[in-house]
């Protein structure tokens, strides 16, 4: 039976494969787990406070507001394109199918480098949960040889586990970030209000920039805010299960301000807590062990473990949301013909409702990239960074030519979703919102690209480490245009639908 869903696909040019199973809490799910407050805070907050130190706190709220602005630009294209490929899609109806392709190109890489990442932080949680976690030598700190290449090994397992799940059934993988998000909330309340009442300093402490911040308050901020930016990526996800969800044009632009809020909102409050509750600023562990160390020490050993086991869900549902928001934009990438493989690729399994090519290249690619571990230590952030700068600067290629739309009076939210209330729109907003939206994105993705010897290359002799973002993105933009090259010389590009007025 064609439903309402079905036909506003229909008017894109598509027809419905992707089984429509999710409803709003779901929708919301998909963006949360994406961002995972859990799993990416105490990832990178080691990090942040090492080249920070306390003042590394206000750097969130300051992305927060940024990227609240690009989610709000968001939310009006999901609710006019609800199409999986989100970036990919908007993109290339705000610009031109080759502007939106290497957007998309861009995002998918970068989507397959976040998945990655994610699969990395278990090495931040299980061997504090368990030192028999530690397979791999003794050292656990991801930056010793031994706990790279411990990483490696705990994340292979990890995606291989996440890579069954995204061709089982997309009820099942449902179901699975539902409970995973449930949970992670319940702990990051957890987690704040214990860390709170068990306060040894006040508020005060953020701003200082401590010993560690050599470079003054404003590369405090500009490095700490690395933390804040690997954190608030992905809340785009909603958009990019529309095809999957029940009124899209309705939930998916809510549930991307939500689930961007909710995590921006816990985030914030547990950095403050692990600041407020360290045992020390000063003894190393903070730049070291990050929050881990304050759970088990403040908390004690069984409460610690406890907090910490929750965490541990919340990077595996991470891992399996950011794997399954990959696998969407390879298949609508492929589905109009853009990707090699591309019949392959675009296959839907008529009984599960999942493209399950897409998701094993998904996870054999980033399986493959975790194997960079076992050259350096150096490769964690380096793997960690790139990641953020390939998806801000996707997003930069949404919003910069929304903004022309918006400045050339051709972008008007007009219509009404599928209850009859009026689309998600910014008014007379739109314009200004957008404009700073994309001079955010464009700062940061430059904050995070630049070479800094001390943030990349710490021990000296890795120029590659240093200059591994700017080559990789160098390199992908090359390769993609390699292949667009080829592609053209053998057969006309494949025209995406006219954009609706």
């Amino acid at each position: 039976m064609t439903t309402l869903d079905d036909r506003s696909l229909e008017e894109f040019g598509y027809r419905q494969e992707l089984h429509r199973s999710l409803g709003r809490y779901a929708s919301f799910a998909a963006g949360f787990s994406f961002i995972s407050v859990l799993t990416t805070v105490f990832q990178f907050f080691a990090f942040g406070y090492a080249f920070g130190g306390p003042v590394f706190f206000w750097a969130w709220p300051a992305v927060l507001i940024g990227q609240l602005l690009v989610a709000a630009c968001f939310a009006e294209l999901a609710g006019r394109y609800p199409i999986s490929g989100a970036i990919y899609q908007w993109s290339s109806r705000l610009s031109n199918p080759s502007f939106g392709w290497f957007a998309g190109w861009i995002m998918v890489i970068g989507q397959i480098v976040v998945v990655a990442a994610a699969a990395l932080a278990l090495q931040m949680v299980l061997p504090a949960l368990w030192s028999g976690f530690q397979l791999i030598g003794t050292d656990a700190s991801p930056t010793s040889a031994d706990g790279a290449a411990n990483a490696a090994v705990l994340g292979v397992v990890l995606l291989v586990l996440t890579t069954l799940v995204n061709v089982l059934d997309n009820r099942v993988m449902s179901v699975i970030n539902r409970v995973g998000v449930t949970a992670e909330i319940i702990g990051a309340v957890l987690i704040i209000v214990l860390l709170l009442t068990h306060s040894k300093r006040s508020p005060g402490i953020t701003f200082h920039t401590g010993t560690a911040a050599e470079g003054g308050l404003l590369g405090a901020l500009l490095v700490g805010s690395f933390t804040a930016a690997y954190v608030m990526i992905g809340f785009d996800s909603a958009g990019e299960m529309s095809e999957e969800t029940h009124q899209p044009r309705r939930t998916a632009p809510r549930t991307i301000l939500t689930a961007l809020s909710a995590a921006g909102l816990l985030g914030g409050l547990v950095i403050l807590g692990g600041l407020l509750a360290a045992p020390s600023l000063t003894d190393g562990h903070l730049g070291v062990d990050g929050l881990s160390y304050v759970l088990t020490s403040s908390l004690g050993d069984g409460v610690g473990r406890a907090l910490l086991a929750d965490v541990v869900v919340a990077i595996a549902v991470a891992t399996l949301a950011i794997q399954t928001a990959a696998s969407r934009m390879l298949f609508s990438m492929a589905r109009d013909g853009q990707l090699p493989f591309a019949e392959r690729l675009a296959r839907v399994n008529p009984r599960t409702g999942m493209p399950g090519a897409p998701a094993v290249v998904v996870g054999v690619l980033a399986g493959v990239l975790l194997l960079l571990n076992f050259a350096s230590p150096d490769a964690f952030l380096a793997i960690g960074t790139t990641c953020i700068v390939m998806l801000y600067l996707a997003y930069a290629m949404v919003t910069g030519p929304l903004l022309v739309r918006r400045l050339r009076g051709e972008f008007r939210v007009e219509g009404t979703d599928e209850t009859g209330a009026p689309l998600f729109s910014l008014g007379r907003w739109g314009v200004p919102v957008n404009v700073v939206a994309l001079l955010y994105g464009l700062v940061m993705t430059v904050n995070l690209a630049w070479p800094r010897g001390a943030v990349y290359d710490p021990a000296g002799g890795h120029w590659y480490f240093r200059w591994f973002t700017v080559l990789f993105l160098v390199g992908t933009v090359v390769v993609g245009g390699v292949w667009r090259l080829a592609r053209a010389e053998s057969r006309s590009a494949v025209a995406l639908p006219e954009p609706v007025a």
